[in-house]
Formats: structure tokens, sequence, C-alpha cells
């Protein structure tokens, strides 16, 4: 976001910035099976920010073996571009993992896993196209939206859009002792730059409750007073173009993104969109350990509400403040999966559905009770619900896509009945 608007600040005149942009092909990796973008002339911009293991970034790579995605966002840019909403993804995101071309003429199995880990399994050649098509294919199959570009920027990059805007005014309540992000800080207001202003984003375990995403939140402070200073700043030709060649020699994006035409085309969409109108928030979450006690290290995402804001973004709808708060405030009292206790009945002519659909809701956290044979047979995938239980229902229903939740009065007390009909299409 803060490159595309100082791109529309002066791009006119640094033309021999255009070699710096990588464009990678990540159309052949992707396949044919991919959302359809509900809302024509919307864009979704997949944003990573990516462990480099060259040059001065190196000793962030120290005992990892491949590419890393550390910073994982997705900028929804509408077709009135009135308003943009940038979703970050918490690294330990636990999700399904489709298959991917690995690079080396084999295909790595569909499984779950962290959602950083798809960056650097398509990555494993070092190939920045092959760890974006992967990223990109895991993005779409857990959120059903389509991704239209991808832009990817090293630490290097980072700390050049920070050192060209003179450091960023951070404030932090407490001290930092960071040894991985080699970073130490004192409390209280202080302009970072270079190698801190990195530390400062990427710590973690040493400030506040240790968690991914109290690092997202101060990734998305620190980037709004970065898109804050870069449009007070960025009107100084020098400054311009100080930014712009510390960011293009380390962004990687898609070809039809690859040069500083299409990128300042992009940013005259974004110039006149209002602060106050772009919204930084975190796809709802809680911690895995919830629904499996022995995983202390991931999170699951908070359904329905993580599925209420991909169809809001799919259908085009703004998700501002007022929703960001409202979602903030639903993750505070999450509907855990495995206080959700489910009936799961085949209404199909295939045997054998309802365990196979069981045994993947049970995967997904849900505590399954029972399974048999519908007594009518259905085409479509329904949840039923008995008097009470409706948020649980709507629970499950969000995990499956395309199916809504029903009272129905002669529902079993206490259970949520998923009946399987032949067009059931999996488990988010």
């Amino acid at each position: 976001m803060v490159l595309l608007a100082a791109l529309g600040a002066g791009v006119w005149a640094y033309q021999d910035l255009n070699s710096n942009i990588h464009g990678a092909d990540v159309d052949a990796k992707l396949g044919g099976d991919r959302p359809a973008n509900l809302s024509p002339g919307s864009k979704n911009v997949l944003v990573v920010g990516s462990d480099s293991r060259d040059g001065d970034s190196a000793e962030y790579g120290r005992g990892l073996q491949s590419m890393q995605s550390d910073t994982l966002m997705l900028v929804h840019l509408p077709a009135s571009r009135e308003w943009a909403t940038a979703v970050s993804f918490p690294r330990d995101s636990w999700v399904k993992i489709p298959s991917c071309d690995q690079g080396d003429g084999t295909h790595s199995a569909a499984h779950h896993f962290k959602i950083n880990a798809a960056f650097s399994l398509g990555g494993s050649t070092g190939d920045v196209g092959g760890a974006a098509a992967c990223t990109i294919k895991t993005v779409e199959a857990n959120t059903g939206l389509r991704v239209d570009h991808f832009v990817s920027v090293d630490f290097q990059g980072f700390k050049g859009m920070v050192d060209a805007l003179g450091g960023i005014e951070v404030c932090p309540k407490q001290s930092i002792h960071d040894k991985k992000a080699h970073l130490d800080l004192e409390a209280g207001c202080q302009n970072l730059r270079g190698e801190k202003a990195l530390g400062y984003v990427r710590t973690r375990y040493s400030v506040g409750d240790g968690s991914d995403i109290g690092r997202i939140g101060r990734q998305q402070e620190f980037m709004e007073a970065l898109a804050e200073k870069a449009q007070s700043k960025l009107a100084n030709p020098k400054a311009l173009y100080g930014f712009l060649r510390s960011v293009t020699e380390s962004l990687t994006t898609d070809r039809s993104l690859a040069g500083i035409k299409p990128l300042y085309g992009l940013a005259s969409e974004l110039k006149e969109i209002p602060g106050d109108r772009l919204t930084f928030l975190t796809v709802p979450n809680y911690p895995r350990q919830a629904d499996f006690p022995a995983d202390k290290a991931n999170v699951v995402w908070q359904f329905p509400q993580a599925a209420e804001l991909f169809t809001a973004l799919a259908r085009d709808e703004e998700v501002g403040r007022a929703e960001k708060k409202r979602l903030e405030s639903a993750s505070r009292h999450p509907v855990y999966a495995s206080s959700v206790r489910v009936r799961v009945l085949n209404g199909t002519d295939s045997p054998g559905r309802a365990a196979d659909v069981a045994e993947r809701l049970r995967d997904a956290g849900f505590t399954v009770t029972k399974t048999g044979n519908s007594p009518a047979g259905t085409r479509i995938t329904r949840v039923s619900y008995p008097e009470g239980m409706e948020e649980r229902a709507e629970q499950v229903a969000s995990r499956l896509p395309g199916t809504r939740a029903a009272q129905e009065e002669d529902a079993p007390r206490g259970l949520v009945t998923v009946t399987v009909g032949e067009d059931f299409d999996g488990v988010r």
C-alpha cells in the first residue's frame, strides 16, 4: 500500500527503476480450479513479507533451510476504489495446504499445517514464483477469494523503505529485549531505522503476550504510520527516488504487475482513498489448543466470523472500522469447535459418506458423536439444530461452503445435525 502511494507521487521521473522489479510467472502453477471473482472490477492483492536468505538479512534465517513468509496480508480493492481493507493472516494459522508444484518435478500432498509453510513448500528450490503460487493456492482454498496479484518484499526492501523516510516513530510502553529479533529498545517514543525497525515489526516472544497476534497488531500500527509519513515526505524527488530504489530492488510481483507502469496504474486508482476508509484487521482466530489440547503453537480461524469476512469481501462489501470492532468483539468470546456436538447423516446413495465427512469435521475440531443414514435422500447438504443452538449450528454451517443452518422442531436436543447431500464440497 505504501509503495503504491509513493508511485503515485512521481513515477514519471523514475522509469530507470522499471528493470529493478522482478516478475514471476505463477499462472502455470495455479491450475484451473480457482475461485471466481464475484465482483468484476475489484482486486485482491496478496502481500508477502519474506525472509530472504541473502545479504544482510541472512542472519535472520539461521537454522532455516528454505524460504519463509514472515508476513501475509490480503489487500482488497473494491471496484469503486473508494475504500480498501487489508486482512492479515497469522503465520501460525492451521489451514489446509493444497497440493503444490515444488519446482523439482514433484507435487506435495495436500495436508494441514501452518499457513506460512506454503511459501517455503512452493519455494523449496528458491523460486519466489513457486513460493507465491503455493501461497496463493492456500489462501484461495481457505478463503474462497480469488487472488488477482501478488507482491513479495524481502527484509532489505522493508529496511530501505523505512530509511528512505528518515525512520518511523514508535512508542513502546515497555522495554523490549529480543535476541531472536536482534532488538534492544527502552520504553518510550523513539525513531527507528534499519535493523531496529525490522526487529520491532518482527519481535514476538519478548513483548506483550508473546503471540503472533500481538506482533501483527504492531505491524499494522507501524504500516499505518509508514503510509502517513510516506504521503508527507515523498513529494521530495530525492526522497522518493531513494524509497523506490530500495523497494524495487527487493520486489517480486506477478508478471502482469511487474513494472513501474502497471504499479503506477494501480497507485492512481488508490491515491484518493481517504485514510479513515483504509482498514487493517486480522482474520478472527483463537488458539488451536482449545480444540486440540496438545497443540500449543497454532491458531485456528474463528467461524462463522471468518466466513462472514471473506463473503463480504467476495461481494465487494466494505469491511470498515465499525465491522472491524464487531469482529474483534466476537473474537473475545469465540465458540470453540470442540464445544459443538455434531451428528452426521448420509443423505446420498454413496456408502461411507457420513463416516468420511465425520472424519473431516473431527479434523476441524468438532465433537462428532454419531453417524448414520438419513431416511430420505437429499441433493443439498443441510445443517439443522434444535432451539437454543443457533450459534453452534452457524459455526458448523460456515465451515461447509454453500450451506445454511435451519432450526427444526424434531431435531435431537444438544446436537447439530449435518445431512450430507450430493453437493457436498468439503470442510473449510
